[in-house]
C-alpha cells in the first residue's frame, strides 16, 4: 500500500468516499495511488505541468497496475480537463496565488468539492473562495517534519457574506492546539505589518490563541 507524508494524509482524510478526483500538480502520484488502494476514491486523474514528475507518476500507476482507475495528463492546471471528469479537484503542494489563480479561470469549480492544501500564503486561497461564494468548511492544521500546513476543503453557496482579514488568515479553523504554528503566523503578522500593512485585527485574534 502507498504510504502518505502527513500533509498529503491530511488531504486524503477530506476526500469523501466514492468521489472521482482530479489532483492537480499530482507530482509523483502519491495522493491518486493512495485514495484508490484505499477504496476511497473510485476514479482519480493526475495532473502535473511538468514532464519530469509525471512521468515518475505513470511509472508508480503502471507498477501498481492502476492504469484502469488513474489516468495520468500533462496539463496546465485545470485547463485541459473536461469538467465531468471528476467532482473532486484537490490542489496541494503550491502557493497560495497559484491555486487561485488556477481556479479563478473555470467557472464550472463551483461545482465541485475543493480540496486546498497550500504550501504558502492560504490566506490569499481563502480569500478567493469567500470572495467568489464558497464556504470554507473543514480547516485544520498539520505538522509535517518541521513545518506546518493548512488544509481546508470547500463548497459553492454562491453567498458571499462580509469576511474580516481575520477570516483570511484563520478561515474556519476551530483547533488552535497546534500552538507552535499561531506563534509562528504571530510573528509573520507582526513582520508584515512593519510595512505599513494594518493588521492589527489578525494580531489580536493571534494574542487571543497563543
Amino acid at each position: 500500500m502507498q504510504r502518505l507524508s502527513n500533509r498529503l494524509f491530511a488531504v486524503a482524510s477530506l476526500v469523501k468516499q466514492g468521489a472521482a478526483v482530479a489532483d492537480v500538480g499530482t507530482d509523483h502520484g502519491y495522493l491518486p495511488v493512495y485514495l484508490i488502494e484505499q477504496g476511497i476514491a473510485k476514479s482519480a486523474i493526475a495532473l502535473d505541468i511538468h514532464e519530469g514528475p509525471l512521468s515518475s507518476c505513470r511509472s508508480l500507476v503502471e507498477k501498481k497496475q492502476l492504469q484502469d482507475t488513474i489516468k495520468v495528463r500533462r496539463c496546465d492546471g485545470l485547463d485541459d480537463l473536461h469538467p465531468d471528469a471528476c467532482d473532486t479537484i484537490v490542489i496541494a503542494g503550491m502557493g497560495g496565488e497559484l491555486m487561485a489563480s488556477i481556479l479563478s479561470r473555470h467557472s464550472w469549480v463551483r461545482e465541485k468539492h475543493l480540496i486546498l492544501q497550500p504550501m504558502t500564503h492560504p490566506e490569499i486561497a481563502r480569500k478567493f473562495l469567500f470572495d467568489n461564494g464558497f464556504e470554507i468548511d473543514h480547516d485544520f492544521t498539520v505538522k509535517d517534519g518541521r513545518h506546518y500546513y493548512c488544509v481546508f476543503d470547500a463548497y459553492y453557496t454562491g453567498q458571499i457574506k462580509n469576511r474580516s482579514i481575520v477570516d483570511f488568515y484563520l478561515g474556519n479553523i476551530k483547533d488552535f492546539s497546534q500552538k507552535e504554528y499561531f506563534v509562528h503566523l504571530k510573528h509573520y503578522i507582526a513582520n508584515k505589518s512593519k510595512s505599513g500593512e494594518d493588521l492589527s485585527e489578525v494580531l489580536r485574534a493571534l494574542e487571543r490563541i497563543v
